[in-house]
C-alpha cells in the first residue's frame, strides 16, 4: 500500500528533475545516475540498494538541431545514449529490483510530442522520444507478468532550457502558441497529475501507454 503522503511525495519527485536528485526511501526518481557508472566494456551498471514502490526516469534530456543532410554522428549518438540508452537501462534494473521484491510496481518514462510526430532539425530527438514510446510498449509486453506496469509521459512545449530558444524567438513562440488550445507553455506542475494517477493504484490496468499532457496540441 502506498503511504498518505503519495501525492506529496510525487511532487517532490518531480520537483528534483531540474538537479536529478533522488527520493530514496519507497519513493523514488531517477536521478542522473541511480549509483550507476559505466563498466569497462561500456556498458550501462546500475546498482540499487533500497525497497522501490515505484520509477519515475525524469532523464535529463538533451536536443541537438540541425539539418538531418548534416546531422554529426556525434550529436546522433549523444542524443541517443541520454536520451533512449539510459532511459532503458534504468528500467531494466528497476524492473530486476521490482521482481527480486516479488511486489510489482510502476516505471514511468518520459516521452515527447516528437514520440507522435516527426519535428524538424532534430532527428535525434525525435529517434530517441519514438524510442522511450516504443521500449515503454515492449517492456509493459514483457513485464506485466510480474506485475510490473510501465507507462510514459508525453510533455507537450514546456517551458524548459530544451524549449528556450523557441521561447525567445518571438515569431516561431507565438505560431507554437496559437497551435496549443490551452494558449500557453506547459510547466512541470502540469505533469504532477498525469504522474499521481500512473504511479497510484488508480492505473493498475493501464499498462504500455503513453500520456500526452500537451495542452492540446495533438488534438490540433
Amino acid at each position: 500500500m502506498y503511504s498518505k503522503n503519495f501525492g506529496a511525495s510525487i511532487l517532490r519527485t518531480l520537483s528534483g528533475l531540474k538537479e536529478g536528485n533522488t527520493l530514496k526511501p519507497k519513493f523514488c526518481s531517477f536521478a542522473n545516475c541511480l549509483c550507476a557508472r559505466k563498466s569497462s566494456a561500456g556498458s550501462s551498471v546500475v546498482h540499487i540498494n533500497w525497497t522501490l514502490d515505484f520509477l519515475i526516469i525524469l532523464r535529463a534530456g538533451i536536443i541537438r538541431r540541425e539539418d538531418s543532410l548534416d546531422f554529426s554522428e556525434k550529436n546522433w549518438d549523444d542524443v541517443i545514449n541520454i536520451n533512449l540508452k539510459a532511459v532503458f537501462f534504468l528500467a531494466q534494473a528497476v524492473a530486476k529490483q521490482f521482481v527480486k521484491q516479488k511486489s510489482g510496481g510502476k516505471i514511468i518514462n518520459i516521452a515527447s510530442m516528437l514520440s507522435f510526430q516527426g519535428g524538424i532539425r532534430v532527428p535525434s530527438y525525435t529517434a530517441a522520444k519514438s524510442g522511450v514510446r516504443g521500449i515503454t510498449m515492449t517492456l509493459a509486453n514483457e513485464w506485466a507478468k510480474y506485475g510490473i506496469n510501465v507507462n510514459a509521459i508525453a510533455p507537450g512545449y514546456m517551458a524548459t532550457n530544451n524549449t528556450k530558444a523557441l521561447r525567445a524567438d518571438k515569431k516561431r513562440n507565438q505560431e507554437i502558441l496559437d497551435r496549443i488550445p490551452a494558449g500557453r507553455w506547459g510547466i512541470l506542475d502540469d505533469l504532477v497529475g498525469a504522474a499521481i494517477f500512473l504511479a497510484s493504484r488508480a492505473s493498475d490496468y493501464v499498462n504500455g501507454y503513453t500520456l500526452a499532457v500537451d495542452g492540446g496540441w495533438l488534438a490540433r
